[in-house]
């Protein structure tokens, strides 16, 4: 196989397998393209015996008996198919549906919490077999060497492991000039160069066109069991799901194990094309990727749980719990299963599923999925509290009140903002200050004027609080009381010429009390046409 053009591939781990020294390697062999391919080159480039390792995890197309018995034509001295459906679903996917999974707005993982349980099964297998390396079909681009290989390493640090794609740098074009050259049987072609990676929950598929994100992909020929949304039925299908402790344990009333569960909801999801995702992640690598996902159950089961759990959940809880639930899709999304992170996440996971129990009906229907009704004996809702018609369950005497408090630390930020109280005689000079208070709006400050102030800059297009008179105090708001509120940050205050100093029988204008409460409070206060120039001027000045 020609490698012209590729780095020379030099392994610097101590766990990676060398020729030479590996004599009996167990290979995770799924009977498709890259694992039939290595299953030869492992022999031929090793000269180690391979024993060929299918864990069945719910493979809804695979035919496990035939991938048997491929694996024995290719050369593999022993061949074990593995059912780990039962076990995948009691103590993996489990996990999964109580914390939501969910990466990157609509993976719902089926192969990161799937991989742990592959490389346990590897390890336990190498063991039994007496081998001293086991081997994956992962490349190095991706997300699973990283999964397969920490946990296989965390289970046991002596194992060696091979990984021929990344040592090789095997592209599907050269993987299929190989198979072809050895007859060795596989479904893939130049036409349609797909791959996929599947069990019970879920399938993604990649290769092609669905690698370019500029290209539209041709779901018709990609999806394996989903169907497209236009030629899903036209009549809608509702279904019930039961919970008990935050799993499933029945659908329409038939209470079945998980696996079964999600293998049935699996057949009715993909008839109607739910779940499936055209999808761009982040991979752990430092990639973005596009895949195709199809996982109908999973989308189901996860808008069901998800619903449920915040019906019986506190806003306090729920906040958090999504939080807690986002981590834990990135430490399983980064193949840190056995992390003890992960352990105290799914601990509190646990205690909050204790009380997600009851019934979750959805309506099905050419590709979406819709919550229909929500029974549970643990629900925090009050219809009294929550009907807009007229209720004595809750006392709105008391909203205001909790209002003002609530919003205390938001309204006191605000009045961060800087304020300044435009009350400028005559039309002149509003005329000759108008720039600067432009400048002072464009910089930010909230405006308050006096009422022939107001009007001014109302029509010239400027934004302003009304503030009302002081002989007015029934009108809100009123000059005395922000005023007295110590509100403003800066006042310009510029009289006219028959502004007079208020005799001892006369009240005091609105003017005269202004100029006395700016020094009764140390308020900033301009008087002149002059002055309010230059200290505008200087505050632009200082922003900038």
């Amino acid at each position: 196989m020609a490698t012209q053009g590729k780095n020379e591939y030099v392994k610097v781990a101590s766990y990676e397998g060398r020729k030479g020294e590996v004599k009996k390697v167990v290979l995770l062999y799924s009977g498709g393209l890259d694992t039939s391919v290595l299953l030869k080159w492992i022999q031929d480039e090793y000269k180690a015996e391979v024993v060929a390792l299918t864990v069945d995890l719910g493979q809804p197309t695979d035919d496990l008996e035939a991938i048997k018995q491929k694996a024995l034509n290719l050369g593999a001295v022993a061949a074990y198919v593995i059912d780990a459906k039962d076990e995948f679903a009691n103590e993996y996917l489990s996990k999964g549906i109580k914390a939501n999974a969910n990466y990157q707005e609509g993976y719902h993982m089926h192969t990161c919490i799937g991989r742990p349980l592959l490389a346990k099964w590897a390890v336990k297998i190498a063991a039994q077999e007496g081998a001293d390396a086991i081997a994956h079909g992962c490349t190095g681009r991706g997300n699973d060497q990283v999964r397969l290989e920490a946990t296989a390493l965390a289970l046991n640090p002596d194992i060696k492991i091979l990984a021929p794609i990344r040592e090789w740098s095997m592209g599907r074009l050269e993987e299929l000039e190989y198979a072809k050259k050895h007859g060795i049987p596989v479904s893939h072609s130049v036409e349609k160069p797909y791959s996929y990676d599947e069990n019970m929950w879920g399938s993604s598929g990649e290769g092609g066109e669905i690698e370019d994100p500029a290209q539209v992909v041709p779901l018709e020929k990609v999806l394996q069991y989903n169907v497209l949304p236009e030629n899903a039925p036209d009549k809608s299908e509702t279904v019930e799901l039961e919970f008990v402790r935050g799993l499933p344990v029945a659908l329409n009333g038939e209470h079945l194990s998980l696996k079964e569960l999600i293998l049935k909801l699996h057949t009715i999801g993909a008839k109607h094309g739910v779940g499936t995702n055209i999808h761009l992640e982040d991979r752990l690598i430092g990639m973005k990727i596009r895949d195709i996902y199809e996982a109908p159950a999973a989308e189901i089961i996860i808008t069901a749980h998800k619903k449920l759990e915040h019906y019986v959940s506190t806003r306090r809880e729920y906040e958090f719990k999504e939080l807690v639930d986002q981590k834990w899709a990135y430490l399983c999304y980064d193949g840190l299963w056995l992390e003890p992170l992960m352990n105290d996440l799914n601990a509190f996971i646990d205690e909050v599923n204790q009380k997600v129990t009851g019934k979750v009906s959805l309506q099905l229907y050419k590709g979406n999925v819709n919550v229909l009704t929500l029974e549970t004996p643990n629900s925090i809702f009050d219809e009294k509290l929550a009907t807009f018609m007229v209720s004595e369950g809750l006392n709105q005497n008391a909203s205001a009140g909790f209002i003002e408090h609530f919003s205390l630390q938001m309204k006191l930020a605000q009045r961060r903002q800087h304020t300044a109280l435009l009350a400028i005689g005559g039309r002149d000079q509003k005329l000759k200050l108008l720039p600067q208070i432009k400048t002072l709006d464009s910089l930010g400050y909230q405006l308050y004027a006096t009422y022939k102030t107001h009007k001014f800059l109302k029509t010239n297009g400027i934004d302003a609080i009304l503030v009302n008179k002081i002989s007015s105090p029934e009108l809100k708001p009123n000059l005395n009381d922000l005023l007295d509120a110590n509100r403003f940050d800066l006042i310009i205050n510029i009289p006219t010429s028959t502004d007079q100093p208020a005799s001892k029988e006369k009240e005091k204008t609105d003017g005269q009390v202004i100029r006395e409460k700016a020094v009764k409070f140390n308020t900033p206060l301009v008087t002149t046409m002059s002055v309010a120039k230059e200290m505008v001027t200087k505050l632009s000045e200082a922003r900038v």
